[in-house]
């Protein structure tokens, strides 16, 4: 646990240097890019430190930290090279290996969490020894990049200014590329695929572990492309941080599934994701084409769209509670089937109750209503004698 906590420290530290040596060169603290390292950098020691103090023997945890690590140590890297570029004071060759570094200081924090992350998820080992390829392939294909990028000719894009120190022209750079791309590919869809076949394996406790993770990476691929696609209408900043704020749900939803801590909420939640989603773009849909429709109604009396939103929105107000019960039907219906039929049932021994007086019918109605909702080993009725 101290070796977690020291971990999660020296996290801390580098991110508190990193903004010390923008605030004292004149520079200001960055935002955009900067605070996304921040709150990863952050989130991730945090989920580490609660994961390794609890299951040391998992290597998530420390994947976790190491990342955070990572993440820190890119920060402070971009705001040294920073601060050199501008001054020119100190060691040109700790600028220059700064500014290299924090070009590359993407993928220990990204890359070694997209992989080992999935084919490690939950208890620390992968699928099978079978999977041991894959992990090599992700391993070698991470590192095999870096080095890479590491040193490939010209000039660094965050820097132009400077050229890669640590640059080599030679055509062995080309095949060398070739190889380590293709290992990547490699490890990243095989890292992908990894959970999906745990998750049809898994049962019980596994099986809501894996459903966590599997919410965490829809909501964030769902996110990532759609700020993708409204990049220009909702603006950078908006979707910068929508995008950041999916990603940290990785970790987040880790943590909570290994932690156990409220672990089968995970069902309501997905299942309010899916009512929500559903009925924000079922009235967002209908609020623009009532706009259109009543501006075009109202154009011959008045200019003023003022009247058309107004009533669009009044509109998509009262369409609320109807459409929200309506997509809550259509949502149990085809993803919670069971649920459903247990309701339809329920409610169909309810109107029996209201009309049924003979009690041995009754009885037998009711323990077939708990067999079909409640599906029991083995069911008893005990009634009190008058």
């Amino acid at each position: 646990m101290s070796l977690a906590r020291g971990l999660a420290g020296l996290t801390v530290l580098l991110l508190v240097v990193a903004v010390v040596v923008s605030l004292t060169s004149g520079l200001g603290v960055a935002a955009g890019s900067e605070v996304f390292i921040w709150a990863i950098a952050l989130v991730f020691a945090g989920v580490g430190v609660l994961i390794a103090g609890r299951q040391p023997r998992n290597p998530i945890g420390w994947l976790f930290l190491g990342a955070a690590v990572a993440a820190g140590l890119g920060s402070l890297a971009g705001s040294y090279a920073d601060y050199w570029v501008d001054s020119r004071a100190g060691s040109a060759a700790l600028g220059k290996t700064a500014a290299w570094y924090g070009e590359l200081s993407w993928m220990p924090f990204i890359l070694v969490p997209l992989t080992f992350l999935l084919l490690l998820f939950p208890d620390g080992h992968l699928l099978s020894s079978r999977w041991r390829p894959v992990a090599w392939c992700a391993g070698v294909g991470i590192a095999g990049n870096f080095v890479r990028e590491g040193l490939l000719p010209g000039r660094i894009p965050d820097h132009p200014q400077i050229s890669n120190p640590y640059a080599v022209d030679s055509p062995l750079l080309d095949v060398f590329a070739v190889i380590v791309t293709l290992a990547l590919v490699v490890g990243i869809v095989g890292s992908a695929l990894s959970p999906i076949l745990r998750f049809r394996r898994a049962r019980g406790e596994l099986r809501q572990q894996m459903k966590w993770l599997g919410f965490a990476g829809a909501v964030a691929s769902v996110t990532l492309v759609l700020a993708i696609v409204g990049y220009d209408a909702v603006g950078e900043h908006a979707a910068n941080v929508a995008i950041m704020v999916s990603v940290l749900g990785l970790p987040v939803a880790t943590g909570v599934a290994m932690l156990r801590h409220r672990l089968y909420d995970i069902d309501v939640v997905i299942n309010r994701t899916l009512v929500y989603g559903v009925l924000t773009a079922t009235l967002a849909t209908a609020y623009l084409a009532m706009v259109l429709l009543l501006q075009l109604a109202l154009s011959p009396v008045t200019e003023d769209n003022g009247l058309a939103i107004a009533g669009s929105t009044l509109a998509a107000a009262a369409l609320f509670r109807p459409a929200r019960a309506r997509i809550q039907s259509l949502v149990d219906r085809r993803f919670y089937r069971r649920k459903y039929d247990a309701a339809r049932t329920i409610a169909g021994f309810g109107a029996t109750l209201r009309d049924e007086i003979e009690l041995d019918s009754l009885a037998g109605d009711l323990r077939a209503v708990v067999v079909d909702t409640m599906q029991p080993a083995h069911m008893s009725l005990w009634l009190r004698s008058p």
